[in-house]
């Protein structure tokens, strides 16, 4: 057919600027590319009743590679590459130029890579492919096969309608490159940050990678810097003196001494001179002076474990120190400053300690300062599997021995609750890899396995989960109902009914004044949700559903 300029008919006008329309619409679309190809071409071969076509994009080698493709398998599109000049596709690229072949039969240049033509069957089909450019660079070729038998077969007018479609292909191909060079370049600096904040928020001899310990290594972080007295929260074997010795090291005073100090494990006159130190002849035994573990931390930091064991004579002497800096060895009269940093443990719930009288107020607050709650191994399960291979690794080098853990007893110890935490799992791991016979520990291995498990036992001989083990400041006594100001009785409720005096009773009688609803019983005892939540689970309150 000649190619020669015709005039067009309104009709071919209309179809041309309505398929630029779709065209437009689709690529503006998505941000998947290929997808995006594929609806134009599809929208080509509908419309324009052009088939075959392809979209073909320089890949980072310098060779054109289809990207998108209509009627075509996905085998001859992989075929379907071309190095810069090779075939007609190669040549447009190296031109730059648009290019008519009027019978694909007849020309030497066309390869026909794809395999989709059947040149032998004796139908004439034209090729029509034109660059897609961006600004003055060649990107890519867009090509499509005519059957020159089609009356709306015109070489001059598919020609520019191909180009106008190259250009918005041409424009969309730049879009998709800019927006993947940012999100590259947005997870490259993610990556950075996420390596730079786990070099700066991770502690030596500390493992932990899940939520709750991340947390906990940046508020470690951020509290060395300063001379507050910390307050490590916890459950028993969660790892408190471990956190107290980073604080230390990661301070300013790290040059300087750390002196622990297991406050439970002395009486009150032996504590009492382990902290202050005595002067000779100050009781029987006393030959000589000697300084006491505040002298000795002098310039670092004291820390002083199980806090809440103190007796309540000691605690007024121990707040004085705290309060004046300065204290007397036993059996002297003269003062002595210190410059020490404080840091305490506990895991006693020591709000209601504070409620009984058996822990002094004004020396919690002197103590609560920063607090820094170290969560249980139940509640950051992901971090079991390392804490388990750093424990057999230790265990290995220290018996010249190469044990390793099977997955079934991994997922034994990812399903036990570990009520001592990390110091139960390290013995567990070191128990099982003595008694195992052979390489491997098993699950057959396991003492839980064969009803020994000595927190089981240890279960059996409790009555109710130990209250001392407490967290959060949010697991103190359920106070009474808020009275409003001004008024004198409890606040009105549904029934007109007092409120109980027992916390259990109290509870209940809240969630029943609510029904059963946690948010508005916090408001009635003037607590938060997170208390009421933890007030249901301790008194295994059931909680109703309407």
């Amino acid at each position: 057919m000649s190619t020669a300029a015709l005039v067009d008919s309104p009709r071919q006008q209309g179809t041309e600027l309505l398929a630029i329309y779709e065209i437009s619409k689709i690529l503006s679309s998505s941000l998947d590319l290929k997808r995006t190809l594929r609806g134009v071409l599809n929208l080509l071969a509908s419309y324009m009743r052009m088939q075959r076509g392809t979209v073909s994009l320089l890949d980072a080698g310098d060779e054109l590679r289809a990207i998108g493709a209509a009627d075509l398998s996905e085998e001859a599109v992989l075929r379907a590459h071309y190095r810069i000049g090779e075939g007609i596709t190669g040549r447009i690229l190296q031109t730059g130029s648009p290019c008519v072949v009027p019978d694909i039969a007849q020309e030497p240049l066309f390869l026909n890579r794809t395999g989709a033509r059947d040149l032998a069957a004796g139908q004439v089909i034209a090729f029509i492919g034109v660059p897609i450019k961006v600004g003055r660079d060649t990107v890519g070729v867009l090509t499509v096969d005519r059957d020159v038998t089609d009356e709306a077969a015109n070489f001059e007018r598919d020609v520019r309608f191909l180009t106008m479609v190259a250009n918005l292909i041409g424009q969309t191909a730049r879009l998709h490159s800019n927006v993947a060079a940012e999100r590259a370049e947005l997870l490259q600096e993610k990556s950075r940050l996420q390596k730079e904040l786990h070099a700066k928020y991770r502690l030596d001899n500390v493992i932990g990678a899940s939520k709750g310990m991340q947390e906990v290594f940046a508020e470690v972080h951020q509290v060395a810097a300063g001379r507050a007295t910390v307050l490590l929260r916890g459950e028993s074997g969660t790892g408190k003196e471990v956190i107290a010795r980073a604080i230390h090291f990661l301070s300013p005073r790290k040059e300087g001494p750390f002196v622990r100090v297991n406050c439970a494990a002395l009486s009150e006159n032996l504590l009492e001179s382990e902290l202050f130190g005595h002067e000779k002849g100050a009781f029987t035994g006393a030959h000589a002076d000697r300084k006491g573990r505040f002298e000795l931390a002098d310039g670092g930091t004291l820390f002083l474990d199980e806090i809440g064991e103190v007796s309540p004579g000691f605690q007024t002497k121990l707040l004085r120190v705290l309060q004046e800096r300065e204290f007397e060895r036993v059996g002297g009269s003269r003062p002595i400053k210190v410059d020490v940093r404080l840091i305490c443990a506990t895991n006693r719930n020591l709000e209601e300690a504070v409620g009984k009288g058996t822990f002094r107020e004004d020396l919690y607050f002197r103590i609560n300062v920063v607090t820094v709650f170290m969560p249980p191994l139940r509640e950051r399960r992901e971090d079991i599997p390392p804490l388990v291979e750093h424990f057999l690794s230790r265990y290995n080098e220290e018996s010249h021995r190469a044990i390793t853990l099977s997955p079934e007893a991994l997922q034994i110890m990812l399903e036990c609750n570990w009520p001592g935490n990390v110091r139960e799992l390290e013995n567990c791991v070191e128990r099982c890899a003595t008694m195992t016979r052979g390489d491997t520990i098993r699950a057959t291995d396991m003492p839980c396995q064969h009803g020994k498990c000595f927190s089981l036992v240890l279960q059996g001989y409790t009555t109710t989960q130990r209250e001392s083990v407490v967290l959060p400041v949010a697991r103190a006594r359920l106070p009474s109902p808020v009275t409003a100001p001004g008024a004198a009785a409890a606040p009105a409720t549904a029934s007109g009914d007092a409120p109980p005096d027992d916390e259990h009773e109290r509870l209940v009688w809240a969630m029943q004044q609510c029904g059963w609803v946690q948010a508005k019983a916090a408001r009635l005892l003037g607590i938060t949700p997170r208390q009421i939540g933890y007030a249901l689970r301790k008194y295994n309150v059931q909680v109703r559903r309407f």
